[in-house]
């Protein structure tokens, strides 16, 4: 019988857990290596989960196969806080939305105008409604954080194990990979997965490898636990909101959240205010808190998925981590384990870049 391939997987947010769920199914002896349960970016995250405006068919395909695989991932794990509450969006010009309705629906996105009388009873605490909107039925929500701790918890259930401790380079002999070193000491591997967002590109250059990554900040408001105001997300103009599964109303000028300024707490206070002006019988509404993420982002806007450019070095780096991580889990899994390339990867290889 063939030895389990051992595998590190550096990063314990919503993708690196996702990849180590899959891998741990798939029968490798996975080792998770992070400071923290639920990462760095991910609880920084509006958490919207999409195939919505302004990409590529190719991508729009890859983001809407992941849409799927959240539930495959659902009906394998019980209690994932998952939510397909569908969404209305009205933040673009009016030319705009109407081409994106158009192009969406063409490519089978259950997408579809409508007008202020189904916007109101379909959001009836919105203060401001426009002419008209999208209504995205098929889009939904995670609780990121919770997801990706319940799929570590469950892989170490399944003989996973997870180390606390920083990463601070990969082991490399001649041109292959064989471990991490880290605040903790050196742990060896057949393959080292480096899902650890921002934190990836120090790692990688430990290896002579460049990571073309940005991290540009993004600020999100929350509230304390209210009563239900939204039914699904809202994509107003310069307001994307929604509400959690604990009550909470989390907002920012975009999904990504919001410039947060030289004054964060000045640019979290303007935001919080716009939200309660868009949300009727929200005087009670407060904010609880505010987050300033910095979002993990390949400089073409698109994920770099597989091979780090050295054997044994994978790489899952993307700024849409929420809506990708099922899918990215399943297909890292079936590449490193037993070579399986699915074709949808590869405009997300890193060679793209030269």
């Amino acid at each position: 019988m063939a030895a389990k391939q051992r595998v590190i997987v550096a990063g314990a947010g919503i993708i690196g857990a996702s990849i180590a769920w899959h891998l741990t199914r798939d029968g490798a002896d996975v080792t998770v290596i992070a400071e923290d349960t639920g990462g760095v970016a991910t609880p920084n995250s509006f958490s919207w989960i999409n195939a919505s405006w302004g990409n590529p068919e190719f991508y729009f395909r890859f983001r809407r196969r992941s849409m799927a695989e959240w539930k495959r991932l659902a009906a394998e794990l019980p209690g994932l806080p998952l939510s397909w509450c569908g969404g209305i969006c009205w933040d673009l010009p009016d030319a705009e939305l109407l081409a994106y309705e158009k192009e969406h629906a063409s490519w089978g996105y259950d997408i579809r105008r409508i007008g202020k009388t189904d916007i109101a009873a379909r959001e009836p605490f919105l203060t401001q409604i426009p002419d008209f909107a999208l209504d995205a039925a098929e889009e939904g929500a995670v609780e990121p954080v919770a997801a990706a701790r319940l799929m570590l918890a469950d892989a170490e259930s399944h003989g996973a194990k997870f180390i606390t401790a920083a990463v601070r380079g990969v082991l490399r002999s001649g041109e292959r990979i064989g471990g991490v070193v880290t605040s903790e000491g050196i742990f060896e591997a057949d393959h080292v997965v480096l899902a650890a967002g921002a934190g990836s590109v120090p790692i990688a250059a430990s290896a002579g490898v460049a990571l073309p990554l940005e991290a540009p900040a993004g600020l999100i408001v929350h509230s304390r636990p209210f009563e239900t105001r939204l039914s699904g997300l809202v994509i107003a103009t310069e307001l994307h909101m929604r509400q959690t599964a604990e009550g909470r109303i989390i907002a920012g000028s975009d999904f990504g959240g919001s410039d947060p300024g030289e004054d964060h707490r000045a640019t979290a206070a303007a935001l919080f205010a716009k939200v309660k002006t868009n949300l009727a019988d929200s005087d009670r509404l407060s904010m609880d808190f505010f987050t300033v993420g910095y979002r993990p982002t390949p400089k073409d806007g698109f994920p770099i998925i597989g091979n780090g450019g050295v054997d044994g070095l994978y790489v899952a780096v993307m700024h849409s981590g929420v809506t990708l991580a099922p899918l990215a889990g399943l297909l890292a899994s079936k590449e490193i384990l037993s070579g399986q390339r699915d074709p949808m990867l590869e405009p997300f290889r890193l060679t793209r870049f030269g």
